[in-house]
């Protein structure tokens, strides 16, 4: 319509002002020659207003492509906080679940909540540590044997979990990192071997049975102050890559440190020795103390050139 009427105001400017004064066949002409520019321009002005058009449509497609893009951004956010909302609750809830469990006074159920746990570790990077926490304050409740049978096999499978999820080489299971408190634990038949544990606490732990620590690293300082083992004590080829306390002690069977690293200081002082006592190329890489210590069978070389 705007083309229209642009195309016939031309030609009819044309038409009257161009073919005043003129007649004949000159009048003629020029009436047809301002008909011609009248649509010529029409035709341009036309072209003109379609780009216009066009230009206008793919702003306005634009425009309605970004605000659905804006509207389906905004409900993917929304949609994935609620699953996170969802997964947090469920995590929170399988973790209170698990820890009811482990408190209850059937061995059964502590078994179950004890395996929850676990499940619920392996598959959440983010509870490890928190669920480890756990299971070492259940191992630093107090026990007593014998008598407890069931209470026995739960601590087991507890000390099994710590192990089996600490030890290198199984990349699908395997938990870095972790750090473990058993201060004043009672451990039976500790097993840590082949493990790796960023932090270790034993002071004044109990090991009922043989304590093994063979080719285990801890990469901060382990501690084992005033730790008690009842039977023999096993940390070949161990790697203390801080500092390894062992003040106060005391080794009722063998201790054998063959082949041990200890990068750190290596504080034996005061500990008692009562069975063989092993430092076969142990390496000292930091100041050692053997201060007061008693061995039940002789000082060993090894360590002879410690004493002062």
């Amino acid at each position: 319509m705007v083309v229209a009427v642009l195309a016939g105001g031309v030609a009819t400017v044309l038409w009257w002002a161009g073919t005043k004064g003129l007649d004949g066949d000159r009048l003629v002409a020029a009436r047809f020659d301002a008909l011609r520019i009248g649509l010529s321009i029409g035709v341009g002005g036309g072209g003109v207003f379609a780009l216009y058009l066009a230009w206008r449509r793919q702003q306005s497609t634009e425009a309605d492509l970004d605000n659905r893009e804006r509207m389906l951004a905004q409900q993917e956010r929304v949609a994935h906080d609620n699953r996170a909302d969802a997964t947090e609750r469920r995590i929170t809830e399988l973790y209170t679940k698990g820890v009811e469990q482990l408190g209850s006074d059937k061995a059964p159920v502590r078994l179950g909540g004890l395996y929850a746990l676990e499940r619920l570790a392996q598959d959440n990077r983010a509870q490890r540590q928190t669920i480890v926490n756990v299971l070492c304050a259940y191992l630093r409740m107090p026990y007593v044997e014998p008598g407890q049978n069931q209470e026995r096999e739960v601590r087991l499978a507890a000390q099994r979990v710590l192990r089996d999820h600490l030890r290198r080489g199984q990349d699908d299971k395997f938990w870095p990192g972790m750090e473990i408190d058993l201060t004043g634990a009672e451990l039976l038949d500790f097993d840590l071997t082949g493990c790796r544990v960023h932090l270790g606490k034993f002071q004044s732990a109990r090991f009922v049975g043989t304590a093994l620590f063979d080719s285990t690293t801890f990469v901060e300082q382990a501690s084992f102050q005033s730790a008690r083992f009842t039977a023999d004590a096993f940390f070949r080829y161990t790697r203390f890559e801080s500092h390894a306390f062992f003040g106060t002690a005391l080794f009722e069977g063998d201790a054998a440190f063959n082949s041990a690293l200890i990068s750190g200081s290596g504080m034996f002082e005061s500990a008692g020795f009562n069975g063989n006592a092993v430092f076969d190329s142990t390496k000292f890489r930091g100041t050692v103390s053997i201060e007061k210590v008693t061995f039940a069978r002789g000082v060993p070389v090894e360590l002879a050139r410690f004493v002062h």
